[in-house]
Formats: structure tokens, sequence, C-alpha cells
């Protein structure tokens, strides 16, 4: 009988704000990567424009504890392949476990997705689910809390990360820094204790955003506006330029309807849960 597994991956956010390649959360949106034993072949099938060679990332995530010959992979997803939610996170992080499994290898992924997406936060919510805080390679996960929900908002042009990556300085005013430190420890505790006055008054930032709004200048302005929208704010997703923002369950339906009208023409809006479940592989 030919092997077989499909992971599940949840996409993430990273940032959420003041925590700088430090925090991020898995949202409820997937991608599913199909690993079929094939003997004598290898593929890659996908109806996505993504490569069907060994430079595909989820097979580079399995080639990174197997080769992957003698094995077709199938992929499927829901993610948005730009926009700053975490593809290329989650497309190591489903050949990552999908080998890990076929294997028995038990193996340390976090390290290894790391060491392949050259950050931690992405691929520590894609791998473990929740809220994760990322610092010296270690992961620190906790639960979404009760009736906090979310909105995304993706615009229809992509941003590329390295002209976001380049949009940042070498060096910030310590002011700034000082503000982010005291925005990310408002943040966690909200999160972590379920108060949503805290969450709404930590999602401010003062490192990344601002500075690289020039490159998407109306998912600034959501951020800016947010509150207004009845939200508790938003933040930009990764390196952009998606939004994520932020709400009360009971506020959702209507941030929802506000963010069609503003975004009408060039982004989709979509209601997205946080996601407490990381990567799932099952045998089939």
């Amino acid at each position: 009988m030919r092997r077989r597994r499909l992971v599940r991956v949840p996409a993430s956010s990273a940032n959420l704000g003041p925590g700088f390649d430090t925090f991020a959360a898995a949202l409820a949106i997937h991608m599913e990567l199909e690993v079929v034993e094939t003997p004598g072949s290898f593929a890659v099938e996908t109806e996505l424009p993504i490569a069907r060679d060994r430079r595909n990332l989820a097979v580079r995530g399995f080639e990174r504890l197997h080769p992957a010959d003698g094995f077709t992979f199938r992929i499927r997803s829901e993610i948005p392949l730009c926009g700053g939610l975490g593809t290329s996170a989650a497309a190591y992080v489903a050949g990552l476990v999908a080998a890990d499994h076929l294997f028995e290898l038990d193996a340390d992924l976090l390290p290894i997705a790391t060491e392949l997406e050259g950050h931690p936060d992405n691929v520590a919510a894609s791998l473990l689910g929740g809220f994760v805080v990322c610092l010296e390679g270690r992961a620190h996960r906790f639960d979404p809390p009760a009736g906090l929900e979310a909105v995304l908002v993706t615009p229809h042009e992509a941003v590329r990360t390295k002209l976001a990556r380049e949009a940042l300085p070498a060096e910030v005013p310590m002011f700034d820094a000082v503000h982010n430190v005291g925005a990310g420890a408002l943040l966690m505790l909200g999160l972590a204790t379920g108060d949503l006055d805290l969450v709404a008054r930590g999602l401010s930032d003062r490192l990344h955003q601002d500075r690289r709004a020039h490159l998407f200048p109306r998912s600034a302005e959501i951020v800016r506006d947010a509150r207004g929208l009845g939200a508790l704010g938003a933040t930009i997703s990764g390196a952009g330029p998606s939004v994520l923002v932020w709400c009360r369950y009971e506020s959702t339906g209507a941030a929802v309807e506000a963010l069609r009208e503003r975004a009408d023409g060039w982004a989709d809006v979509r209601r997205v849960p946080f996601e407490p479940a990381g990567a799932d592989v099952r045998e089939i």
C-alpha cells in the first residue's frame, strides 16, 4: 500500500503592530499538502501559479529531512500568495511536517523551519497555532482569547517583501523603541488575560508601519481609521500590504460591511478567526 499524508497548515500574520519580527498569530485560512508515495516518479500537482519542480517551497521543506524522489506533492491553498500572510512559511512547515510524519523522524521542526524561512515568527505560528512570541530561537505559544475576532483586508496589488525591508532604517530613535516595548507588553498582557481594552491600546507601532506606509497608502489609511470603523484597531500583516483588523465579536459584522465599502475595487475583505490549531497531519 502506498503511503499518503495530508498536512493542513494555517496562514499567519506577523508583527501584530509593536512586535516586529517577534509576535505572530495563526489565522483560520489554510493550505493543504497531500504527499503520495509514487515509486519511480516525482511530481508537484497544483493549480496555483507556483513552482512545480524541486524549487517548490513545500518540496524544499520536505527535502530538508528526506529526498523527495518517489513522491507526488498535491498542493491546494486558500492563502493569498502575496500580502504578508506567511505563504512561504506555511509551505515550508507543510513539507517538513509531511516528511517528519512519513519517516517517523521526531525532528525539532521549529529551528529547521526558521532556517528555511529566515525568521521564526510566521513559521512558529503556522506550526504551533494560536499566538506566539519568538525570541532567541524559541517560541512561546498561547491560545487566542474569547471574544476576539479578525477581519482581513487583502489588496489586489502586492508589495515585494524586499522593498518593505529596504524601507526600514538600520537604527531607530530611542523614543520609538521604548514606545514599542510598552505597546508590546500591553498587547501580550491583554491577549493573555482576555482584556480587549488592553489589546486595543497595545496595537500601536512606531518602528515599521509608518515607515512603510508609502508602499501601501490605502492599507495605511485603514490602520489609521480602524477604530472609527468600530474595530479595536488594525495592524499591517507582516511586510504588507494586507491589514489585520482586530474586533470584538459583536462588532465584527459591522466592521466587515464598513471595510468592504472602503476596499471596494482594490482589496478583498473577509472575516478570518484567529486559529488555535497549528499544523495538522493525518494518514490517508
